[in-house]
């Protein structure tokens, strides 16, 4: 799980052996609960004050910090395991001494609207209803049982929840009020500032969120997702090598991630380093060799190297692992058999990648297309079979504008 201080035991036996084991090697050490996992994602701070020397922290169930019942595209970040992960990892690794131990499975699997969690007897208003409220289907509903949790205490971690509630119904003004009240209430808090760059991005404000995501990322550097949210924003604000550094943090954190790797591609092909770029879409594909979207970046890639043949070779790969055929992608695999020769096929093949498009999407891709193609044969001026191709988008781009 990304750190040697998490255990995760496949089951209750395996907790109990790796336990005794861990007493055997640490005589005199503590063992103790962790807060109940139903609490983590709401809860801060998450993790309880540690004693001194040797320490393990139990938990089951561990499923129940992870519940994933919001809609319109939004989770909140505390539900989310590499989030959890990385806070517990960051305490535990600066304790030195300390492990959590937990086992799988779910506690609340029964949990009903009017239950209350295993440990909120402390804050019922609180730390009872969050977890209930992120378990509704009804993103009304949940909103409604937040800013009951607020009217209890207006902590932080209640504040975030709200927030990710509030622009789960699309109310960013309030979801920016409460998420403003929980960074001056905790600035510390990586969590709050992840959640603002998140709205800043709802509100296409792309400086605002790099800087909110570059303060999660610094306050919890083993946070991938912070790096990588950092690296798009940054991508999309043309900061292409600040961008990379970004992305090879994500993927220093997520070495198996492959969107990580996919994204070092992408900017590594930006900025010219085509040899890296290919290496990394070619492992990509190695290990998720389904993923049309591999192929397709690989095939870029290898375009802008002049192997053209290779190119055509990836993109016919993507095209075949594609079930929506994307068109701007068959536009590329047209212009990688101009590149071969083959001009008659790229004909058919931008005629039926086109052929049910929308008027506008479909004039701009004409266009797009007939672009590119242009740069290829002022670059290549030895290919042919091109002026079919070519004669063909400027009657289609001249009788349709």
């Amino acid at each position: 799980m990304g750190s040697s201080f998490l255990v995760d035991a496949v089951d209750l036996a395996a907790a109990e052996a790796w336990l005794k084991e861990w007493k055997a090697e640490h005589p005199g050490g503590t063992v103790m609960r962790a807060p109940a996992a139903i609490e983590w994602p709401f809860r801060y701070p998450l993790i309880p004050e540690l004693p001194s020397g040797p320490v393990v922290l139990r938990v089951d169930g561990i499923n129940d910090a992870f519940p994933d019942h919001q809609t319109n595209s939004t989770r909140l970040v505390t539900t989310q395991r590499a989030y959890l992960q990385a806070e517990w990892s960051a305490a535990l690794e600066k304790h030195g001494q300390a492990w959590l131990l937990m086992t799988p499975g779910s506690l609340s699997a029964s949990m009903t609207p009017g239950s209350l969690s295993p440990n909120s007897k402390s804050e019922p208003g609180v730390l009872g209803a969050l977890p209930r409220a992120f378990r509704l289907s009804d993103p009304a509903e949940r909103l409604k049982q937040c800013v009951e949790a607020l009217r209890a205490g207006r902590t932080a971690a209640a504040l975030v929840a709200t927030a990710s509630a509030c622009m789960e119904v699309n109310d960013f003004d309030a979801a920016e009020r409460d998420l403003d009240e929980a960074i001056g209430t905790a600035p510390d808090w990586p969590a709050a500032h992840f959640e603002r760059g998140k709205l800043w991005l709802r509100v296409d404000d792309m400086v605002k969120a790099s800087e909110a995501f570059q303060m999660a990322a610094d306050l919890l550097p083993r946070f991938a997702p912070a790096w990588a949210n950092l690296g798009a924003t940054l991508g999309e604000l043309d900061r292409p090598a600040e961008a990379l550094a970004a992305f090879e943090h994500a993927l220093a954190e997520e070495p198996d991630n492959p969107q990580a790797l996919n994204n070092v591609g992408v900017v590594r092909r930006e900025l010219g380093r085509l040899n890296e770029s290919e290496a990394a879409f070619r492992e990509v594909i190695r290990r998720l060799p389904d993923l049309a979207f591999g192929h397709y970046n690989l095939g870029h890639t290898l375009f802008l190297q002049g192997r053209f043949q290779a190119a055509l070779s990836a993109y016919a790969e993507g095209q075949a692992r594609d079930a929506g055929k994307n068109p701007v992608q068959a536009s590329r695999l047209a212009l990688c058999k101009v590149a071969t020769g083959d001009g008659a096929g790229a004909l058919r093949e931008l005629q039926r990648a086109v052929s049910a498009l929308p008027r506008e999407y479909r004039q701009q891709l004409l266009a797009d297309t007939s672009a590119i193609l242009w740069a290829l044969v002022t670059q290549h001026p030895e290919l042919t079979e091109w002026q079919p191709v070519h004669a063909w988008l400027s009657e289609e781009l001249r009788v349709k504008s």
